[in-house]
């Protein structure tokens, strides 16, 4: 019998639930352009609940939801403290410059992890030569930093901080759940002092379309006229919000089984000749893992793994980057070792 595919190239690829596809069935809709979407409704009360906030909105992608909140913060010309791996610069197509006329003013940091002493140099008041600092943008986890997970304390320290000097800060919490789980605390606890914050129903959590932005009234009132702007504005997408609703209350519950099993494959990575990984470092359902000793490149290995069913994207000429999920059990990811075992082993005694 043929093998399975294992696909580990992103939690983006998890397949709806029998739950989800019966409730997208059966969900009941109207048209939430006129907010008449009883479906949509609740999702979005249910998210500002979860959240502690006043209100949300379902927008079709995580890239409309952060790009909403860009807009609505800022003005044109300013610009968006950032780290430089972060989702906002490197996978949404330039849209700060391209909608909201904003500038990124990247800072690398250890891990993509950003402090206030990081920021603060960064930041420019008015004056007569230089972009004005509008918002200043995190993200967690972070995504190409190997979804590291920022402490509580220094995403306080940061918010406090930037409020102080005027500033609002905006959160990519694209998988903020998985955050969540991480250090230990409910997410209305670990974004509580942030102006908007983004997070996807569409990665971990399950559901096959959908992310959420929640913040004040006032905020979301805005980020309606923006959301419309990019064309996000559904009809009956009740059919979609049911979907949502499920991942949003049951599979957090389920979110550490995918790190659990991200630590496992890189402790057995690290014990392969020729992959270099430090498991210290994978704090979530994300790992990324050098095979330069293997004398292949990333390439090359990634397409020797597809070949025998097992997916994993390559995100340099050394790296390969998997991803835990809830279609990959543990069974999928001792095959992916086995497989990528047999695909590096003949090159490293050659290499060496």
């Amino acid at each position: 019998m043929k093998e399975l595919m294992v696909d580990l190239r992103s939690d983006t690829v998890t397949k709806p639930s029998e739950a989800m596809r019966k409730a997208m069935h059966d969900a009941e809709v109207g048209d939430d352009v006129y907010r008449e979407d009883p479906t949509v409704n609740r999702l979005q009360e249910r998210a500002a609940e979860i959240f502690g906030r006043e209100a949300a909105l379902f927008v079709p992608s995580g890239t409309m939801g952060n790009q909403t909140a860009l807009k609505v913060h800022t003005r044109p010309g300013q610009e968006v403290i950032c780290e430089e791996r972060c989702h906002i610069y490197n996978y949404e197509m330039g849209m700060l410059a391209a909608f909201s006329g904003l500038v990124p003013r990247t800072i690398h940091a250890e891990d993509g992890i950003l402090t206030w002493n990081l920021i603060a140099p960064h930041i420019r008041k008015r004056n007569d030569h230089r972009a004005r600092t509008g918002l200043i943008e995190l993200e967690n986890t972070s995504n190409l930093a190997g979804g590291s997970v920022y402490p509580l304390a220094t995403l306080n320290e940061i918010a406090d901080n930037a409020h102080a000097a005027g500033l609002p800060v905006h959160l990519d919490g694209a998988r903020i759940f998985n955050a969540g789980v991480a250090v230990g605390k409910p997410v209305a606890e670990i974004t509580r002092k942030f102006d908007s914050v983004m997070f996807c129903l569409s990665k971990g959590l399950g559901a096959p379309v959908g992310s959420m932005l929640v913040g004040s009234k006032e905020f979301i009132e805005e980020a309606l006229i923006a959301r419309k702007m990019l064309g996000g504005g559904m009809r009956q997408a009740g059919i979609l919000a049911a979907a949502g609703l499920i991942a949003l209350e049951e599979n957090p519950k389920r979110l550490h089984i995918d790190h659990a099993n991200a630590r496992f494959l890189a402790q057995e990575l690290a014990q392969i000749p020729g992959i270099k990984i430090d498991p210290a470092k994978v704090e979530s359902n994300i790992l990324f893992f050098d095979v330069t000793g293997t004398g292949l490149t990333a390439q090359e290995v990634s397409k020797r793994l597809a070949a025998q069913g097992v997916l994993a994207n390559p995100t340099s000429g050394q790296l390969i980057r998997m991803v835990t999920h809830l279609d990959v059990d543990r069974a999928g990811c001792e095959r992916a070792l086995q497989v990528l075992r047999e695909v590096v082993s003949p090159r490293v005694a050659v290499a060496s």
